[in-house]
């Protein structure tokens, strides 16, 4: 069985699946140990045969059950320097083979996956996306980014499957409850894309050939799963793409698994 989903994401947590031929991993870790559990039982998966766990940064909600994890099911953790050296603070008494540390824009050879951790624009340590190839198919995973530039937008371009940040909406964000100085920095080159920015990225990325689309990292105070998707939809249906016949247009939930994307 080869498949992709997101268990969970949005500004609580953040946690993605992804099997193939026979090797399991998950995509950041960001709730506790016993939520992660859950949710793979969700999806008939256990915890304890998963291959590792792939770090984006090292912020709470990305990681907050992956040392947990490891040390329960001897899981290695897979990261850049700057997001371990940032992450062991947290992370405490894990077995030296299980810390796995990888240079950033160089490929991985992982078991059947070929895994690109890519440089973005966020305001953590060493921040990465993922490009990840798997014979003939590529997900790109990009959840945090206050920008895509030219080398991100070349890297994900042509992928199947697109996990995209849409964070928040620009006039829900401006008008709403947060202090100025967060808002600054959500907005900024080192936060989070907002939907406008993420329906743009996605119409330079998309060639036509049927992808699938999760819009992730919801803010749960500056957006809404609705407002995000018609955003998007609206954006891309004036560039005349059909999102019901030439991509699939999913809305990650927040706190359950969404779509099972079969590979």
């Amino acid at each position: 069985m080869s498949r992709f989903v997101t268990l969970s994401s949005g500004s609580s947590g953040n946690v993605s699946f992804l099997e193939y031929k026979g090797c399991r991993i998950l995509i950041d870790a960001g709730f506790s140990g016993r939520k992660i559990e859950n949710l793979l039982a969700q999806i008939g998966e256990k915890a304890k045969d998963l291959d590792g766990i792939f770090l984006t940064h090292e912020h709470n909600d990305h990681i907050q059950g992956a040392g947990v994890l490891s040390r329960r099911f001897d899981i290695p953790i897979y990261a850049n320097e700057g997001t371990w050296k940032a992450f062991a603070k947290k992370a405490k008494r894990l077995k030296e083979e299980n810390i796995k540390i990888f240079k950033t824009n160089q490929f991985i050879n992982f078991k059947s996956m070929d895994i690109l951790p890519i440089s973005i624009h966020h305001d953590a340590m060493e921040p990465v996306g993922y490009v990840i190839y798997l014979g003939n198919k590529k997900i790109s995973l990009i959840s945090h980014t206050g920008i895509i530039d030219e080398k991100i937008a070349y890297e994900i371009k042509g992928s199947d499957i697109y996990y995209m940040e849409a964070n928040h909406d620009l006039e829900a964000l401006k008008l709403g409850p947060y202090p100025h100085n967060l808002k600054l920095r959500v907005m900024g080159k080192m936060g989070h894309l907002s939907n406008d920015q993420s329906a743009e990225a996605l119409a330079d990325a998309l060639v036509g050939k049927n992808e699938t689309v999760f819009l992730s990292h919801l803010s749960d105070t500056n957006n809404t799963p609705e407002l995000s998707r018609l955003t998007v939809d609206n954006y891309l249906t004036s560039l005349g793409l059909d999102t019901e016949k030439d991509m699939n247009l999913e809305v990650c939930e927040r706190y359950i698994p969404s779509k099972i994307v079969e590979l």
